[in-house]
């Protein structure tokens, strides 16, 4: 009884179009009124809400949604695509590779998939479908280029899955670079693919040194902004949540004083946009944790826990289901709201196998990301079409070989443990 009150009032809310952290709240309150013979009161559900909340890692979320917003309002983010764009030459399709490499860098600034979308597409899509690009390829290569955004460091679902687990966020960290510059590099061979197989257009100014010495000095301070992030993480001398403090203030005496491309009347409009981002994060992982305590105090998770040890499954094997797992679950819920339901029960499984925490952290991470790109709860095509105007079934179209190429590296990092810890 109690999981069909769970899951069925999740789906019905769902299926409903109510937000996800609204679902997830009802869902709880519908399980504790409505159960038969559930005990807890409703006084259980805020102190479980605040409880999921307190750990200063996740004020890091919060600085890094405000600076990624500061960077993409104050011209940070467009001298980055200007600078990436400018060493292409006469390269065919070059201006795919360079959104792939803009992609990645504003991945390394902002840490959110939808961000780096909307973020890259204002700037790239309209130009590269001018110039003759396949509008459903480009569209497809920004959600799926777009989905480096919580892989590159800084990422929020990092952050997360740190905060429950205690794996060091700066070990998540440099396991993602490595990733994440693989994935890139995966990207960028499957444009040159297509672009040689459905002739795409060419640039043939060719390669220009003085316009990229040029564009590199004026995109000097906008670099020096992952410097900042992850040197300051790496080298121990500041925290996730510390170099995302420090990454505003950067990111504001950049837009302000050496772009001039923000004013100060523009603050309070991005100060708010900020906050409603964050607010939507922190009640997803709010009511993520209520819901997941409901999960654990019905005794459902520990049914689960006894099947899958029930399976008797080698590491490689258990990995590989957790994955299928983590995607089908990505396919209806958001990522940060699956990070929170299910590694606090999967993670001690993986724990008694010997699976490593930040290898199992990268499974549970880019499955969250692979969610992003696949309907119906696919916030990067969502984002994608708020850009291009186009609708999901082209843009679906137009991602599968830049899907599968991405995919193709989430396989190798389930089954081959090596290649995560490598970068360690």
């Amino acid at each position: 009884m109690v999981v069909l009150l769970l899951f069925g009032t999740m789906a019905l809310f769902l299926m409903m179009g109510v937000p996800i952290s609204f679902t997830l709240g009802a869902a709880v309150m519908a399980t504790i009124f409505f159960a038969p013979d559930f005990t807890v009161g409703a006084g259980i559900i805020p102190l479980r809400i605040f409880g999921g909340l307190e750990s200063s890692s996740i004020m890091a979320i919060a600085f890094f949604v405000l600076a990624g917003n500061i960077m993409t309002n104050g011209g940070i983010s467009r001298c980055i695509v200007e600078f990436t764009n400018s060493f292409i030459g006469n390269i065919r399709g070059g201006m795919s590779i360079a959104l792939v490499l803009a992609c990645g860098f504003f991945a390394a600034l902002s840490g959110s998939a939808p961000a780096t979308v909307v973020a890259i597409g204002v700037m790239l899509y309209a130009d590269m479908v001018r110039l003759g690009y396949p509008k459903e390829r480009v569209a497809g290569l920004l959600v799926v280029s777009g989905g480096l955004g919580p892989i590159i460091p800084p990422s929020i679902i990092m952050i997360v899955y740190g905060t429950i687990t205690g794996a060091s966020i700066s070990k998540m960290f440099q396991a993602g670079l490595g990733i994440g510059m693989m994935i890139v590099f995966i990207l960028i061979a499957v444009c040159f693919l297509y672009a040689r197989k459905e002739n795409w257009p060419k640039n043939e100014k060719g390669i220009d040194v003085k316009a990229i010495f040029s564009s590199f000095v004026h995109a000097i301070p906008a670099l020096l902004l992952p410097v900042i992030i992850l040197g300051g993480i790496y080298s121990g001398i500041m925290t996730p949540t510390e170099s995302a403090a420090v990454a505003v203030v950067w990111s504001l005496v950049a837009s302000l004083f050496i772009y001039k491309e923000m004013k100060v009347k523009d603050l309070w409009k991005i100060f708010l946009d900020s906050a409603k981002g964050s607010a939507m994060i922190l009640f997803i992982i709010a009511t993520s944790t209520a819901f997941s305590w409901i999960f654990a105090y019905s005794g459902i998770s520990g049914d689960l826990v006894h099947f899958i040890r029930g399976l008797d499954l080698n590491p490689t094997l258990f990995c590989l289901l957790i994955a299928l797992l983590l995607l089908a679950f990505g396919t209806f819920l958001e990522g940060i709201a699956t990070c929170v339901l299910l590694v606090p029960i999967l993670w001690p499984l993986a724990h008694e196998l010997g699976i490593n925490v930040i290898h199992f952290g990268m499974i549970v991470c880019i499955a969250n990301v692979v969610g992003t790109m696949t309907p119906p709860v696919a916030v990067n095509i969502f984002s994608a079409a708020s850009v291009t105007k186009l609708d999901m079934g082209n843009i679906v179209r137009g991602e599968i070989p830049f899907f599968i190429g991405y995919v193709a590296v989430y396989l190798a990092v389930v089954l081959i443990p090596k290649l995560t810890l490598a970068f360690l």
